[in-house]
């Protein structure tokens, strides 16, 4: 809901915009992101432009991926005048050939056109534009890239891919007791991650409710890639509500004693909002008490194996599963923030076990690192939320590894 009502707001401010250009008699093309707008120049001036609207049902992301050849594109598009036409067309993006166009000459009085078309795509990364056109004049373009093959995806992993974490750590608090460790936990895991295995770190410290999500809908909006990942850490205070059967991480502004939980971030809310981001792997770790009560089963309550081939194979199968993954410090109950100056027992392990690369072969999975942790108490949680595929996982990939892919590559 609030990316379209953010859509409809830039929609606007690019109508304005066209209105006043088109009372000057000039004809512009305006880009924002995948999507263009154009207005004739041979408008008459002063007209008003209504543009047409394109609505992605498939691909819906901006950037994806496909292990199978066979691709369905569907979208809607709507006009609030007639529109004239809507051209389909696909181009390898490696060598700008176009592979295929289909134009849909609209008759009188046409608002409107569903689409659904099978498409067989060559392996490469292709480009998808719909382009929709008023009898007006307005002209909207918008585009999808999607990769397609495994072999495609295989070269994506070592060229074409991101790493990034979003690191929330809080020590003060306005009306709870003050931590001493999360901020150096988390600046710590940050180095680590930067450092070893070249994520693109954001810590955010003492942050109110306000600002956590504020921070997740900027991380929200981001062009990820098919084989993008975004880890999310949540150190701080954390809370269960009984009579709720719900947990909640307590931002820098919670209320000591806030019967009706509106000061805190409900793990539900958090969940959701976070499955909500455009990118196809994120990790939940949430070193807080009760945090693993984002488990539905352990909040009701009262009171894989490894695998090792470091080939791109491996990467790109791993890479190619929607990944909605997370690990908690505990369970139902509390956690230790550690001795000052020192970190908590679960960050404490959590660096370890990136310390450790994943072995001999450099990419550290989820599963070892549920190894490492497991002989800590309380015992660590892991699981799975939101729209988490069977085989999908969230790699730790050691720089060295990243580098001698690429080599490979220009061979």
């Amino acid at each position: 809901m609030i990316q379209l009502f953010m859509y409809r707001i830039k929609e606007f401010f690019f109508l304005v915009l066209f209105i006043v250009l088109s009372s000057i008699g000039t004809g512009q093309i305006i880009s924002t992101k995948s999507v263009h707008f154009q207005v004739d120049s041979s408008m008459k001036s002063g007209e008003l432009i209504e543009l047409p609207q394109i609505v992605w049902i498939n691909p819906a992301l901006e950037y994806s991926n496909s292990t199978k050849n066979d691709v369905t594109l569907k979208a809607e598009v709507s006009a609030t005048s007639d529109l004239e036409e809507v051209e389909i067309q696909l181009v390898e993006k490696s060598n700008k050939q176009i592979i295929g166009t289909k134009i849909y000459e609209l008759r009188e009085g046409k608002r409107g056109l569903t689409i659904e078309k099978n498409f067989f795509l060559p392996d490469g990364d292709i480009l998808i534009s719909l382009k929709a056109k008023t009898k007006k004049g307005g002209t909207v373009l918008s585009t999808r890239s999607i990769l397609v093959g495994m072999d495609a995806m295989k070269n994506a992993v070592s060229i074409d891919r991101k790493d990034y974490a979003l690191i929330f750590a809080t020590n003060k608090y306005d009306n709870w007791s003050d931590l001493v460790n999360p901020i150096y936990d988390g600046n710590s895991i940050a180095k680590e991650l930067r450092e070893t295995y070249g994520f693109e770190v954001e810590v955010v410290e003492n942050t109110t409710k306000k600002e956590v999500f504020r921070k997740i809908l900027e991380y929200n909006r981001k062009a990820y890639k098919p084989q993008d990942q975004l880890m999310i850490f949540f150190a701080g205070h954390g809370q269960f509500d009984e009579d709720f059967g719900e947990g909640y991480v307590v931002a820098k502004n919670s209320v000591a004693i806030d019967k009706s939980k509106t000061s805190y971030i409900s793990h539900s809310r958090l969940k959701t909002v976070i499955n909500n981001i455009p990118c196809k792997h994120i990790f939940l770790t949430m070193d807080v008490c009760f945090g693993g009560t984002l488990d539905p089963e352990i909040a009701a309550s009262r009171g894989g194996p490894d695998i090792t081939d470091p080939d791109k194979d491996f990467l790109a199968k791993k890479l190619s599963h929607t990944t909605r993954r997370y690990l908690t410090s505990g369970g139902k109950e509390y956690v230790s923030d550690g001795i000052p100056g020192e970190h908590s027992p679960f960050a404490q392990k959590f660096i370890e076990a990136l310390r450790t690369y994943g072995g001999s072969d450099r990419i550290l999975t989820l599963s070892e690192i549920k190894t490492e942790l497991e002989k800590l108490e309380p015992t660590p949680r892991m699981g799975e939320f939101g729209k988490n595929e069977d085989l999908s996982d969230f790699l730790f990939i050691k720089r060295a590894f990243q580098k001698d892919a690429l080599k490979d590559d220009e061979k």
